[in-house]
């Protein structure tokens, strides 16, 4: 949604930015287009490897003295803003959930459709829980509340009660056949794949997203200027609904004001070219 992610946040000549899951860097790269030729961009993302292949692209161009990239959670958002000197913020964007890079080149296991271990961690340096450790060594009463309460899936106590039954499970194969075994026949015949819910749930719990996003929203309102711009895009219930109960709140406080009275949707032709995008939400607010 690179598009209304500029309209939203109107980048203007020598304007600052921080994009807190900078990814493969689109998003920042189109704000930088907009912010020259002295505004910047703070890129932050916490998997070493994206940040990696972005700082590769952009030597040598006229963007790598603008985009300043970091690793680390935005969770720690201010640390990271205090650190690095970035003031005068004018717009923060959220582009939550996982690249396609992920699924595609990672081999961490975020694919149901690949064999890969199960690991699921953005970042393998820093965080020692994998989605292997949970379902091998959890309770099931606990792998069913991760399930229900970060996947929303209706079978999450049959899927629980079946793991622990696999066990051990070694690779991502392992875990569909396991999921395959616990849910009813029409079940795998949905448009949505039967593990889509399972797989979502365990990357949530490994890398804790809901709580580093609960942590980061409050931050990225207090950092920015008045007249600050505050974009999220979201791709499932749970994020989204702590993105409009906190814009709301803020409304109501008089701290921020909607500019998306309902969250925007992709186009039918950006869902057309990228399939991923269709469950995108985007909602924005000002800083008044």
């Amino acid at each position: 949604m690179k598009e209304e992610v500029i309209r939203y946040l109107n980048p203007k000549p020598c304007e600052n930015f921080v994009d807190c899951t900078v990814g493969e860097g689109g998003h920042a790269m189109a704000i930088l287009e907009r912010n020259g030729p002295s505004g910047k961009v703070l890129g932050v993302d916490c998997d070493p490897a994206l940040i990696e292949r972005l700082k590769l692209n952009i030597e040598g161009t006229d963007y790598a003295n603008r985009l300043n990239l970091v690793c680390d959670t935005f969770a720690n958002l201010n640390a990271i803003v205090k650190e690095h000197g970035f003031n005068r913020v004018s717009g923060v964007l959220f582009d939550l959930g996982f690249s396609s890079w992920h699924l595609e080149e990672s081999r961490r296991g975020f694919s149901f459709l690949r064999d890969e271990p199960l690991d699921m961690r953005y970042n393998p340096q820093q965080n020692t829980l994998t989605a292997g450790a949970i379902l091998n060594y959890w309770s099931a009463k606990d792998i069913e509340r991760v399930l229900r309460v970060y996947g929303e899936e209706r079978f999450s106590r049959r899927i629980a009660e079946e793991i622990v039954r696999s066990r051990p499970l070694k690779t991502t194969v392992d875990l569909v056949m396991a999921v395959e075994r616990a849910t009813p026949t029409w079940y795998h015949r949905r448009r949505i794949h039967f593990a889509t819910k399972t797989f979502q749930a365990l990357r949530i719990a490994v890398n804790s997203e809901l709580e580093s996003l609960e942590k980061a929203l409050p931050q990225a309102v207090d950092m920015m200027e008045s007249g600050g711009r505050l974009v999220v895009i979201a791709f499932h219930s749970l994020e989204d609904r702590i993105v409009k109960n906190f814009m709301r709140n803020k409304t109501k406080e008089g701290t921020l004001k909607f500019l998306t009275k309902k969250p925007v949707r992709p186009s039918k032709e950006e869902i057309a070219k990228n399939p991923r995008s269709r469950s995108a939400r985007l909602r924005a607010a000002l800083k008044v």
